[in-house]
């Protein structure tokens, strides 16, 4: 195992575990992510609020593996986010909106790049779609 997939395997335990601390510490202090509902994070701070706010909106958030895969500099997790939706939801808007309530398990896949032993460079892929279709905010997100 090479230090890319060392360091995924660090921020997945971090992530489950809820592990602030550990999770900020994945990632350099100028890293950027990718994500499909929010555009670009640029910097830690940045990244780790996105997540801190799954953790938010689903305080037993966890990842599912389905497949792992590292390449050099490169870790890729192919898998489920999990959870249920029992606090506030941030929108890409700014706003919430309130828990729902509803369990999700929808699929994902992250790429990390990895340099001196933190990640540079995430991106994090996840159907929107059925996301908001889990969670039975389709309706209300045509509505507004």
């Amino acid at each position: 195992m090479g230090q890319a997939r060392e360091v995924m395997d660090r921020l997945t335990t971090a992530m489950n575990e809820k592990d602030k601390e550990t999770l900020a510490r994945c990632y350099a202090t100028e890293a950027v992510g990718y994500t499909p509902d929010k555009g670009e994070l640029r910097g830690r701070d940045a990244i780790t609020s996105y997540l801190f706010d799954f953790w938010e909106s689903m305080p037993d958030v966890r990842y599912e593996h389905a497949a792992r895969h590292e390449a050099g500099s490169v870790a890729v997790d192919e898998g489920f986010v999990v959870g249920t939706n029992t606090g506030p939801l941030r929108m890409p808007t700014g706003g919430t909106m309130p828990a729902t309530g509803k369990q999700l398990r929808i699929r994902s896949c992250d790429i990390a790049t990895v340099e001196g032993g933190e990640i540079t460079s995430h991106r994090f892929y996840f159907d929107q779609v059925e996301f908001l279709s889990q969670l039975g905010l389709m309706r209300e997100m045509s509505e507004h």
